[in-house]
């Protein structure tokens, strides 16, 4: 098996091109081949990618696409040009996105559907069938921009809804975070509750065996279920609170 580290210089794909290929298959590879790889295989490269394209080309579909609150999302076959992701779609299908999901289930689910997929159009093109290539529109096209730490720190004066799909969306990389008295917490399992609308930001409401309400934009709070100390591991809200003497009146520090 050949594994070059890159193919952009001549002597890490001489051996690599040396080879005949009819397809070549790419799936969450993250960069952009160069011209002469793409010319490289009879059939050309095709790009299995986590969206429905036009919507979410780039780097983090699942994530973006949790974080915007899309009800659905899907895989899309996609014939590969010199562009990021805008290349003519070959089949397509769609995912429901359900209110529980996490960057990490949505992934397992979209993994079973693009292996599916591919494997359809790949054995439809041994058999010499013809797939028509379908040009990605222009309306609808949004790009899903690489995923950084501090998109997900969680800004208490968000709306809870915000919050709960940003900690699902980054879930478990890198995990949504805040911190208190200065030292990060992630965040997990949490949704919206209702709040007061005379609590600041931050503050924790309340505390119990389902997690603790935090307060957010006025009237909102978040219930977090499931929280991690830097350094330390997984455990329920209410066991790191007992921990670590959070009561309500507590306030997570302002983002």
């Amino acid at each position: 098996m050949l594994q070059p580290a890159s193919l952009k210089r001549e002597e890490d794909r001489g051996e690599v091109l040396g080879t005949p290929l009819d397809v070549l298959v790419v799936a969450a590879y993250g960069l952009i081949l160069p011209p002469v790889v793409l010319a490289w295989p009879r059939v050309g490269c095709l790009n299995i990618h986590a969206s429905r394209l036009p919507r979410w080309r780039g780097a983090a579909p699942i994530a973006r696409a949790i974080e915007a609150g899309d009800a659905v999302t899907g895989i899309t076959i996609m014939q590969m040009d010199a562009g990021l992701d805008t290349g003519p779609m070959l089949a397509a299908a769609e995912v429901a996105i359900a209110d529980e999901d996490t960057a990490a289930t949505l992934h397992d689910k979209l993994a079973g559907a693009g292996a599916a997929l591919i494997v359809e159009v790949v054995g439809r093109l041994a058999r010499g069938e013809h797939l028509a290539a379908t040009p990605q529109p222009d309306a609808g096209a949004t790009y899903a921009r690489k995923i950084e730490r501090t998109d997900a720190a969680l800004d208490w004066r968000l709306p809870a809804a915000v919050l709960a799909r940003r900690v699902r969306a980054f879930d478990p990389v890198p995990g949504a975070f805040a911190a208190l008295g200065g030292v990060p917490v992630k965040a997990a399992s949490a949704r919206p509750t209702a709040g007061r609308a005379d609590a600041q930001p931050g503050t924790v409401l309340a505390i119990g065996d389902e997690g603790i309400d935090v307060a957010c934009a006025p009237g909102d709070a978040l219930r977090i279920a499931s929280l991690k100390p830097a350094g330390g591991r997984w455990m329920s809200a209410a066991a790191f609170a007992a921990g670590r003497g959070v009561r309500p009146g507590t306030r997570f520090d302002a983002a």
